[in-house]
């Protein structure tokens, strides 16, 4: 039995709420959010090398993957794999990006399923940016 971080009360070092005031892992003396996240030390360009997000701060709020290489649910980095990112080189669901392999895709040259493009582009319904303009 351990000290709830939060009430105090005494809890279960396995306790996954607090029966008393509904803490989270109460029994952890720090406890910053649900999910995985993994940050490296090397940097470059002032971003970490590599940012694996899969997390949520307590307030719910989902940590961003941001770095050279970007992976999880939300990215933006150079070299991006996300669910919805911005990247240089991104392969996503949603995206922003230079160069994209995506679901829906807005970016220079991309692959889609659905994409809007600056220079070239690949896939069910993918068009020029500059034909948009002209239909205007």
């Amino acid at each position: 039995m351990k000290p709830c971080r939060e009430c105090q009360h005494q809890i279960s070092e396995q306790a996954i709420a607090c029966p008393a005031c509904g803490a989270p892992y109460p029994a952890k003396a720090e406890w910053n959010g649900w999910g995985f996240e993994y940050k490296s030390k090397m940097t470059l360009l002032g971003l970490p090398l590599l940012h694996i997000s899969f997390k949520y701060r307590p307030n719910k709020v989902p940590v961003v993957a941001v770095g050279v290489i970007s992976v999880g649910q939300f990215g933006v980095g150079i070299f991006n794999v996300s669910q919805f990112g911005v990247g240089v080189v991104s392969i996503s669901q949603f995206t922003i990006a230079a160069y994209a392999v995506a679901q829906f895709a807005v970016a220079y040259s991309c692959i889609a399923q659905f994409g809007l493009y600056v220079d070239q582009g690949m896939g069910q319904f993918v068009r020029s940016i500059s034909q948009l303009w002209a239909g205007f």
